[in-house]
């Protein structure tokens, strides 16, 4: 309970940060899809929407890890994102389950409150809450394309985070990520990489169709870019478990850049970090 007590607000930002993606979503979503939205009515190629609500959702993505509390927390907003940084010995066990009990209720509450501002229109077959459910090419195909965007986007996180001048596209680039893959990927699986995502969209929807593959293939892919990425740099490449670290807000991560001398010019706002 005293990790409960010093690091409880890191905890409400990931549930806020993912509670306003899902809201994001599935508002965006509404206006995209549902037949008697104007948009919809305008915008008659599948594709063209959802590259519409795919920038949508890459800004949004970009905005909360760039966002004060997303700097902060780490902005993981992804169960999974948060185990692989725990089992690269970046996150303490007490605060990967407490992140993932956030993430999961944030995102839950994103969708009950944009069911309650759009009301029956997010019941509507082709929007039905958002949810993330295998395509027409099957559930194989489904899993493939989430192990496959999985392992892209933690590669990416990975690289970039932990190198000197890139590390601060990092959040950038994931939203250029999030808005490709909602693009391409989505008519696969529906986008999801995220376990939290789904089922925020699958509890209100009572929809279950394949839960296991937006369970397991996320896991997979970014355990495998972990692995990928320990095995070529080696685990102490591994600095930190934020997304943006160029800041001065607190770190409760095991935290490689408290290494960093004063006066350092590399992330030396960094020195602020906590245990």
């Amino acid at each position: 309970m005293n990790t409960l007590r010093r690091h409880y607000p890191e905890y409400f930002m990931e549930a806020a940060g993912l509670g306003l993606f899902m809201l994001a979503a599935s508002l965006v979503t509404v206006l995209l899809e549902h037949p008697a939205s104007p948009i919809r009515q305008a915008i008659s190629e599948a594709l063209v929407r959802r590259s519409i609500i795919g920038v949508a959702m890459g800004l949004t993505a970009i905005a909360i890890i760039h966002s004060p509390w997303g700097k902060q927390s780490g902005a993981h907003l992804n169960p999974v994102v948060t185990f692989t940084f725990f089992r690269l010995g970046k996150v303490k066990l007490s605060d990967a389950c407490f992140y993932i009990v956030a993430q999961c209720i944030g995102g839950l509450l994103g969708v009950l409150l944009a069911a309650k501002l759009v009301s029956n229109a997010i019941v509507h077959p082709s929007v039905n809450y958002a949810v993330t459910i295998p395509g027409a090419t099957g559930v194989g195909a489904a899993f493939f394309a989430e192990l496959i965007i999985s392992f892209g986007l933690m590669l990416m996180v990975l690289v970039t985070s932990n190198h000197p001048k890139w590390s601060r596209f990092t959040g950038i680039l994931s939203g250029i990520l999030v808005a490709t893959y909602i693009t391409i990927e989505a008519p696969f699986s529906g986008m999801s990489m995220n376990p939290a995502r789904t089922l925020a969209s699958a509890i209100p929807a009572q929809n279950w169709t394949a839960i296991w593959v937006y369970f397991t293939a996320p896991v997979l892919g970014m355990l495998l870019a972990a692995e990928l990425y320990v095995r070529l740099n080696g685990r102490n490449a591994v600095r930190c478990a934020k997304l943006h670290h160029h800041n001065h807000k607190r770190c409760i991560f095991r935290c490689g850049y408290r290494a960093q001398p004063p006066g350092s010019k590399h992330l030396s706002g960094d020195l602020l970090t906590l245990d």
